[in-house]
């Protein structure tokens, strides 16, 4: 759990392998301010964030206080913002989010807890956040602040904008961030406008700040924070300015950082293989040369002596290189005698989107291939999709006469609900049903295209998904069972896992975690198997990752498009589309697979219409 320090940053920065690691240290940092303060019988002020970023943080403490007797007792609280207009008991409000999340497992007595009031009258807005300054300089001001980051570089609320001497006031939302919670609002259209929010100025008053930072879709915006200059336009860069201030990141939103990403533009560096081959693609990419083109200047003028030094000649170099890439190109992903492959699909319709091709190819090459859908995606499916399938049941039912007493029941609590549901709200236990019940007939076609026939494939509807909204449940531990189960009775040759750990929904990062675990404990008793892991409809692994490339032929491209077509309540318009990309799922998977082979052409090797990208997984 050791973190690793890194050089050339503007604000001191710590990096964790996982981010349970660097949450679990956090809360130990936040536990030592406890005790130490309660000593010397003062209280700890805290200034606390929500999303998903701090949810490790809250559950270690709620460990600790449960389990190592933490007394937090004596700890005052500050949380950072709220929606604006938002009632404290709505589900969407950041009031009964830090309730639900931390606070009703704690002992933190009911009246040292501040957070702004989002159902504050608009003529009193101004004179809240007055009392909320004031609130937090009658307590001594804020001991540790703990902070996430958004897309934008705002921290809070701090939208790009802001004044380094900003203070607690209301705020307009940047687009971008209601982009980015639409997920939980069930739609941007449903996401407010403004916000009340701590200023910038408020939070660097704080005697100690720590950043948090998780996932691949954090990595921008982190280095623009650490290692550009301060600006309005990320507030976070503010942080620069602060005498004690830390971010504390995972590997994956570290991996924008010089430091990371071009180590030897830093310093002095141990040249590893897997190293050569990063330095060497970029090396590619920057002078637009293939491998086997490079020359003794093009490293020289590009920070690479020390490689050429230790490794070259350059000549050497680029073969060592464009061999090693040249051997993860592969017709044969499970070889040539038939054997039994076991796909894990976080979502109904990963499988079809990310590993398509392959799908196709495992299946022509004669191997009996299972797909598992892990969860049901059934948050996903609007409501007109809902409606509509009810509506065909109950007129299939009366064109063929089937008694349908029960089925009209159900068709008038579905319309009832439905016309009477409130923006963002949850979705009733029938509606849930028949959008998962949508999902799982649209995952069989999908399949079917693929050539993978129903009875190859497993719903297992883990429970951490089962809580109707896009915030999920721990990892329960039958959930890590019933996979093991399955692993037991399928005896796969190989396992493909969605490795994405940068899910904007957390559903790709948590299957993949129980898969792990699940894997763990099979090998325990001697099975063995290969993983392989893939990216979902989000990103793609880079060049220098990839260790298993499947080449796929125009034919196989439209063949999985027409997957991918299968999901329907995914098509045109995903529910939540991820990040700032508007594109259709289809038109992701074929950009990325072209792009994929378009790289590996421009280095130099086999040029191939389309490439599938996977990446062993290492314990």
């Amino acid at each position: 759990m050791k973190p690793i320090s890194l050089p050339r940053t503007r604000v001191p920065t710590q990096v964790f392998a996982t981010s349970e690691d660097a949450a679990r240290h956090v809360a130990r940092q936040v536990e030592g301010l406890i005790r130490q303060n309660a000593a010397i019988g003062r209280d700890t002020v805290l200034g606390l964030p929500t999303g998903s970023t701090p949810v490790g943080l809250y559950r270690e403490l709620i460990r600790l206080h449960r389990e190592e007797g933490l007394d937090l007792s004596r700890v005052v609280t500050f949380n950072l913002d709220e929606y604006y207009p938002m009632s404290p008991d709505d589900q969407h409000s950041y009031n009964l989010w830090m309730r639900e999340t931390f606070f009703d497992h704690v002992n933190i007595p009911k009246e040292n807890i501040h957070i702004p009031m989002g159902d504050t009258p608009p003529d009193t807005v101004e004179d809240h956040c007055l009392r909320y300054e004031r609130e937090i300089q009658k307590h001594g001001g804020i001991d540790l602040q703990i902070l996430g980051i958004g897309r934008t570089g705002h921290i809070a609320f701090n939208e790009p904008g802001s004044s380094r001497h900003s203070r607690t006031r209301r705020v307009t939302l940047d687009p971008v961030t209601r982009r980015d919670a639409a997920s939980g609002f069930f739609g941007e259209e449903n996401v407010p406008n403004f916000a009340l929010t701590m200023g910038v100025g408020t939070i660097l008053e704080a005697r100690q700040v720590v950043l948090l930072a998780f996932g691949e879709h954090k990595a921008g915006i982190v280095r623009k924070a650490l290692e550009d200059g301060i600006s309005e336009a990320i507030s976070a860069s503010f942080l620069q300015d602060h005498p004690n201030a830390t971010f504390v990141l995972d590997q994956s939103a570290a991996g924008g950082l010089t430091a990371i990403s071009k180590p030897w533009a830093v310093g002095q560096v141990e040249w590893t293989s897997a190293l050569e081959r990063k330095a060497v693609i970029d090396l590619c990419a920057h002078t637009k040369k293939a491998l086997l083109k490079l020359s003794e200047d093009d490293f020289r003028n590009n920070d690479l002596h020390g490689l050429v030094r230790e490794r070259g000649p350059a000549s050497s170099i680029g073969q060592r290189v464009f061999a090693e890439l040249n051997e993860t190109i592969c017709h044969y992903p499970c070889g040539k005698e038939p054997s039994t492959v076991l796909l894990f699909s976080p979502h109904p319709d990963d499988d079809v989107i990310s590993v398509g091709g392959t799908l196709i190819r495992l299946v022509e090459q004669g191997h009996k291939v299972h797909i598992a859908y892990m969860t049901s995606g059934n948050i996903a499916v609007f409501d007109h999709d809902a409606w509509r399938f009810t509506d065909f049941v109950v007129e299939f039912n009366r064109i063929f006469g089937i008694d349908s007493v029960h089925t009209d029941q159900v068709k008038d609590r579905v319309r009832n609900f439905l016309a009477a549901k409130q923006p963002g709200q949850s979705d009733s236990d029938d509606v849930l049903k028949i959008k998962g019940l949508i999902r799982a007939t649209e995952a069989r076609a999908g399949a079917a295209a693929c050539g993978v026939p129903p009875e190859q494939l497993e719903f297992m509807d883990l429970r951490f998904y089962r809580t109707g909204t896009i915030a999920k449940a721990p990892i329960h531990p039958q959930d890590i069972q019933d996979i093991a189960d399955l692993l037991i009775r399928l005896k796969p040759a190989q396992i493909y896992v969605a490795g994405e750990m940068s899910d904007p929904h957390g559903t790709h990062r948590m299957c993949a975690e129980a898969i792990f675990a699940a894997v763990k404990l099979v090998r325990k008793s001697g099975q063995q198997f290969e993983v392989w892991l893939y990216r979902g409809a989000w990103e793609e692994w880079q060049p220098h990752e990839i260790e298993r490339a499947v080449p796929l032929s125009p034919e196989d491209v439209e063949r999985k498009k027409m997957a991918i077509f299968r999901h329907q309540s995914q098509k045109d318009k995903a529910m939540f589309p991820g990040g700032s990309d508007r594109r259709e799922f289809w038109q992701r998977a074929e950009d990325r697979n072209k792009k994929t082979a378009q790289t590996y052409d421009l280095l130099g090797l086999p040029e191939f219409y389309a490439l599938e990208g996977f990446v062993r997984w290492k314990e």
